[in-house]
């Protein structure tokens, strides 16, 4: 079935999310459309899907022009979506999330669960997915709930299938699968639009590219192209993709976390048994897919996490059991991984931000008193340092961009007199340009001889990036390998395999 997404415009208020977009996708073709964080990708296949209704424009299936008030009245017309965030219920098996909203029923209105479990075998024998119809979904691998997502499409009888940001959750291997998954849709004449971010993933598998950029399309670009061509083409001007960094010269193992063990507020145990150390003038990048322990890791180092047992310290210092701003006068820099909930006061002003927990010391204070001119004066210079594109310092965090956000929070932990860089996922939804400075200045404080820790996980940022790797998975380190190790084996790795 050929889908035509023709002039597609929709709007918030008065932002622009979708600006006259026009798309076709074809059967048994990979249309990619690729573009940062905030282009305006999810939200076009949103109104593809009826979950949002456009403010012009027009949706064509087989060039009949179609309406959809929601996405029963899409995946009816033959449309599936496989969501970046799983749209499954977790104590349900595997046949009652694939039926849900449309339960097969027998003689007397009951639900035929026989029907649906005979339905998921003949999707999964012919995808070769091997998926238990009768597993309960909570206990499945991340890799496998996104294969009942598809099966969930399947059984619909999707002519297009959408997939919005597919591997955000997924080992290298189960994106190589996935990948894999998507050719065999291809070769039985499904057309397949591909929403993604990461250029290895495009040049994978696409057939076609659409670049979009601020909600309106840029061009189309050759399946060819090289990633740093696809890259300029998503933010419009040139960008290098490589970290430029020389070899380490680490000094002493300044920071060491030995027998580090956590519990959550249900006692459930989330870091175990875990032990590092950084030197001097290095970078070690704790890698994993989410959700292993690395948020609790960060949060116990930098004393937000509660219950922990076991020593983390920083120049002889001991950190267990002081407070953040503790933590935090001993010369520890962070940067969370959700800049909006914990890096960040978004009603305050960026001078404000910038001076954050350090408002009641000199140079910032006098006594009680703030030292305005002082204040003013370093805001200004930070901002021109960084690049933070505002109107000015009195602009609030809540009017900037998530890039120029990111950089306020940078901005702010660089100025430390530091001891340690923290930063969890510093580069999450920033675009690639944002991307390149950010890398620049945690290289830069690498090579001023500060020992940093980065969480990361993208695998291309965690091997350019790292002198060393440190592979998370289920709360332990798997293992602490140089950045040069292959991709299959941090994709093992961060399967639960030991190196």
């Amino acid at each position: 079935m050929k889908l035509e997404l023709r002039g597609i415009t929709k709007r918030f208020g008065a932002m622009v999310a979708n600006d006259n977009v026009n798309l076709i996708a074809l059967p048994g073709e990979i249309h990619c459309l690729l573009g940062e964080n905030g282009a305006g990708k999810s939200t076009l296949m949103n109104v593809l899907y009826g979950l949002y209704q456009s403010d012009g424009g027009e949706i064509l299936l087989d060039d009949k022009v179609v309406k959809f008030s929601g996405p029963g009245d899409a995946m009816a017309a033959g449309i599936g979506m496989v969501h970046q965030h799983f749209m499954l219920i977790p104590v349900f098996t595997v046949a009652e999330n694939v039926i849900l909203g449309h339960e097969p029923t027998k003689f007397g209105g009951l639900l035929d669960l026989e029907a649906a479990r005979a339905k998921v075998r003949e999707v999964s024998a012919k995808f070769g997915f091997e998926i238990d119809p009768d597993a309960i979904v909570g206990d499945l691998p991340v890799g496998v709930q996104q294969r009942v997502e598809i099966i969930k499409a399947l059984i619909g009888d999707a002519k297009v299938l959408i997939f919005d940001e597919p591997t955000a959750v997924l080992t290298p291997q189960e994106t190589d699968e996935l990948m894999a998954i998507m050719k065999q849709l291809r070769a039985a004449g499904t057309a397949i639009v591909f929403i993604t971010h990461k250029l290895r993933e495009v040049q994978e598998v696409a057939d076609k590219i659409t670049v979009i950029r601020l909600g309106k399309v840029v061009g189309e670009a050759d399946p060819k192209s090289t990633a740093n061509e696809l890259a300029s083409m998503m933010v419009g001007r040139a960008v290098d993709l490589d970290v430029e960094k020389a070899p380490a010269k680490p000094g002493q193992p300044t920071f060491k976390v030995e027998g580090l063990s956590a519990w959550s507020h249900a006692g459930t145990k989330v870091l175990d048994d875990i032990s590092f150390e950084i030197h001097e003038g290095e970078i070690l990048v704790i890698a994993g897919v989410q959700g292993n322990g690395q948020t609790e890791l960060t949060e116990a180092i930098i004393g937000m996490h509660g219950k922990t047992a076991g020593s983390i310290q920083l120049d002889g210092r001991e950190l267990i059991g002081k407070n953040v701003k503790q933590v935090l006068d001993l010369g520890v820099g962070f940067v969370p991984e959700d800049r909006t909930e914990d890096g960040l006061v978004a009603e305050f002003t960026i001078a404000e931000n910038l001076m954050l927990d350090r408002s009641d010391r000199k140079p910032f204070a006098k006594g009680l008193n703030i030292q305005i001119e002082f204040l003013k004066k370093f805001a200004s210079e930070k901002l021109k340092q960084f690049d933070i594109r505002a109107q000015g310092i009195e602009s609030k965090a809540s009017q900037l961009s998530g890039g120029n956000q990111q950089k306020v929070v940078l901005a702010r932990e660089l100025s430390r007199e530091l001891r340690l860089l923290v930063a969890s996922q510093p580069t999450r939804g920033l675009d690639v340009g944002s991307i390149e400075f950010v890398h620049e200045q945690i290289v830069a404080t690498r090579d001023s001889g500060i020992p940093v820790l980065i969480v990361a996980t993208e695998l291309d940022e965690a091997t350019q990036l790292g002198d060393r790797i440190a592979v998370m998975y289920k709360g332990m380190i798997v293992g602490i390998v140089p950045s040069s190790t292959p991709r299959a084996t941090l994709g093992q790795m961060m399967a639960g395999i030991s190196a």
